[in-house]
């Protein structure tokens, strides 16, 4: 792992000289490429440095503890080495977090897309307020999200919606977030108080740029028609509404929330590039059933991931065994307490395959 951090230390220094180049500076792509690869490897060195001064603070300690006779010496010099022997320990582990290879996708905005599922009404309701959780999860962070596409219903809910999440390593948050997303609570039609359980599908797709997914545009069927719902004048009197169905695939992408027919295609075609990968990179991903066993779960829309009860004021992530009484505060956005232990699980368990490997 020595020999691996050196290098990788060199690398940064070599980066570091290129961006210093007025060759480089000049080229926009060139640079925004290597900034990427610089940034990659800056937390890295950061860390692999930190370490390295820590070691040696621990061998001076050493010294001087091997060194001196004198007992309060001796005394300051031993919980000194204690604090730096558990301080090294801990930061290789981070070390050892970091080097594990990250997903291409990581750096990558997101498409988001929420259907409501089972329990009529009470679905929609949650579909929404699902909806409105990430967004104020994505204010949180500082990202941008916009609103693609949603059907409302007529109770205020929504059966579909599709928003963009732009920022800083969206899909590296975001990625556990696919799966069933189960509600129990009192609806508000209920008069008998009741418990209801109703269930909302949220997929999380990496944006996907036209140099990642080719298509053909003679695999596609283009059809227009007007919108409907709310939207003035231009609601069934113009052709704005866009469906384009991919037909080896027989995936089917409509777009009717802005009044340019051409803008609704450009969403469109977003939505129907991200789906795309995602059948490609879920066909790898069969490849390598067995590792995935061992990760957080396999992200499917089918899969029951976590349960909102709102009678408890319990928020459950079945994946991980983690339950939080904080309901409250995660539908208002605060979701970085589930998330960050997803995260870390994952980490965990992709340490300890690699750790199977290289053995």
């Amino acid at each position: 792992m020595l020999e691996k951090l050196a290098q990788i230390e060199e690398n940064y220094e070599d980066l570091n000289r290129q961006l210093s180049d007025p060759e480089v500076t000049s080229d926009i792509n060139a640079y925004t490429k290597l900034m990427k690869q610089h940034k990659s490897l800056g937390e890295i060195v950061e860390k692999y440095r930190e370490v390295k001064k820590m070691q040696e603070d621990l061998d001076g300690a050493r010294e001087v503890l091997e060194a001196t006779d004198d007992e309060e010496m001796r005394e300051l010099a031993e919980m000194e080495i204690s604090e730096l022997e558990e301080n090294v320990e801990n930061s290789e582990e981070e070390l050892k977090i970091l080097l594990i290879p990250k997903d291409p996708n990581d750096e990558k905005n997101v498409i988001l897309e929420i259907r409501a599922g089972t329990g009529g009404d009470e679905a929609t309701l949650f579909a929404g307020e699902i909806l409105r959780m990430y967004a104020r999860y994505a204010e949180n962070q500082g990202w941008k999200m916009s609103i693609m596409n949603a059907s409302d219903t007529g109770v205020g809910g929504m059966k579909e919606a599709f928003a963009m999440i732009e920022g800083d390593n969206v899909y590296s948050k975001m990625r556990f977030e696919s799966g069933v997303h189960r509600v129990q609570r009192v609806p508000q039609t209920e008069s008998s108080g009741r418990v209801h359980t109703s269930a909302v599908t949220v997929a999380v797709l990496p944006e996907a740029e036209e140099v990642d997914i080719q298509i053909d545009q003679n695999d596609l069927r283009i059809d227009t028609f007007c919108s409907s719902g709310p939207g003035g004048q231009s609601v069934n009197t113009t052709y704005s509404a866009v469906r384009i169905t991919h037909q080896p695939t027989g995936l089917v992408v409509s777009m009717q929330d802005e009044k340019s027919q051409i803008k609704n295609r450009e969403k469109a075609m977003k939505v129907l590039r991200a789906r795309l990968q995602e059948i490609e990179e879920q066909k790898q991903h069969e490849e390598l059933a067995s590792e995935r066993k061992s990760m957080v779960g396999s992200g499917d829309r089918s899969e029951k991931i976590r349960t909102y009860n709102f009678k408890e004021n319990r928020v459950t992530d079945h994946r991980i065994g983690l339950t939080i009484h904080q309901l409250d505060l995660v539908m208002e956005g605060d979701l970085n307490q589930i998330i960050d232990a997803l995260i870390t699980h994952y980490q965990t368990e992709k340490l300890k395959a690699e750790t199977v490997s290289a053995s």
